[in-house]
């Protein structure tokens, strides 16, 4: 009889699981894009039909380099979201990290530091080199002092800043002052009825050689592994420290060119660009279906979380809600958006 009532609650145990909402977690732990996707879709298909100017070619490659400077971010912060932590100074480093490129390269009467007039090649070098530094410095802090990440990088946040107003005087420098080279990220072309700018396009190439890192190559496995289970990690043989501290030198490569790719954008630079960007790279992330938690997320999901934030701000703005409903709607995403990531990770356990 004992023997008949185990079978029987082994059934009964083996039908839930194999039911529909169980497939449904499961997929959507092994591809997390999948939830972004739907929304995404569903999101253009609302707002076309709230105004069909929403569908045009113009709006869409509006959209797409709205998308830039928050996408490329992303990238960083998705790399380390992954590894479980989270980085507050996204954007106060690239904010340094343009201003620098931009005082190096125009004339005394323009600039605010001692070095000035370099050819635009080495400025962004060395604005991108200096942004890798602050990434290191943030990797250096976490390993070796075994600091919070969010407590490091919400330091360098007001590091950075301030040294922004010291060393730059909030002195924004204007596109004309500036070498072409330091706006051709900016610089814009057809392709058929839509208008591409070549940030955007180095933006994707970006995406495209991370997803390719994240799947298959070693250093992305240790990412996700160390992000998983820093301990079981540890004990397989992977240097923890050492895929933190390069998660935060990598992430601090992206954001230099972040830098250079939102001068391009902005046509000008300025201390004051972007003011929310270090949360809406992570709001990206989230709603993209990474995992606050680390261990999983996607390239591909986080790309498709930036559009759904631009979708949702322009869509909005077309339908003729002001910037209250816009903000809220980005809200709600997120709470969504983690709520799905606790709802996935519980079955999973």
């Amino acid at each position: 009889m004992t023997s008949s009532t185990a079978t029987s609650d082994l059934s009964e145990e083996f039908a839930a699981k194999s039911g529909i909402i169980p497939k449904i977690q499961s997929t959507l732990h092994k591809y997390p894009y999948l939830s972004p996707l739907f929304v995404l879709i569903v999101a253009m298909i609302v707002f076309t039909m709230l105004n069909d100017r929403f569908i045009l070619a113009t709006n869409l490659s509006l959209m797409t380099q709205q998308t830039v400077i928050v996408g490329t971010l992303a990238i960083a912060q998705t790399l380390i979201i992954l590894t479980a932590g989270i980085d507050l100074s996204i954007g106060a480093i690239m904010v340094f990290a343009q201003m620098t490129m931009a005082n190096l390269v125009v004339t005394s009467e323009v600039s605010n530091v001692a070095g000035y007039g370099w050819p635009a090649a080495l400025a962004i070098a060395a604005g991108i080199l200096i942004a890798m530094v602050a990434g290191g410095v943030n990797g250096f802090l976490i390993v070796r002092f075994e600091l919070p990440p969010f407590i490091v990088t919400l330091g360098t946040l007001s590091i950075f800043t301030a040294l922004t107003l010291i060393f730059f005087k909030a002195r924004t420098i204007q596109g004309p002052e500036m070498p072409d080279a330091m706006t051709w990220m900016g610089t814009t072309f057809k392709l058929g009825p839509f208008t591409v700018m070549t940030g955007v396009l180095v933006m994707l190439a970006m995406y495209g050689i991370f997803a390719f890192i994240l799947r298959n190559t070693a250093w992305g496995t240790h990412i996700y592994a160390v992000g998983d289970d820093p301990d079981a990690a540890e004990l397989s043989g992977i240097s923890t420290g050492r895929v933190l501290f390069s998660v935060y030198c990598v992430a601090g490569l992206i954001i230099g060119i972040a830098a250079w790719i939102t001068i391009g954008r902005v046509g000008s630079a300025s201390p004051n660009v972007a003011p929310n960007i270090n949360l809406d790279s992570i709001t990206a992330v989230v709603i993209g279906g990474t995992s606050l938690f680390g261990g999983r997320g996607t390239m591909i999901g986080t790309l498709l979380g930036a559009l759904i934030v631009v979708v949702f701000q322009n869509g909005l703005a077309l339908a003729g809600y002001d910037q209250a409903p816009r903000v809220l709607a980005v809200g709600v995403l997120v709470i969504a958006a983690v709520a799905l990531d606790q709802w996935i990770r519980k079955v999973q356990g």
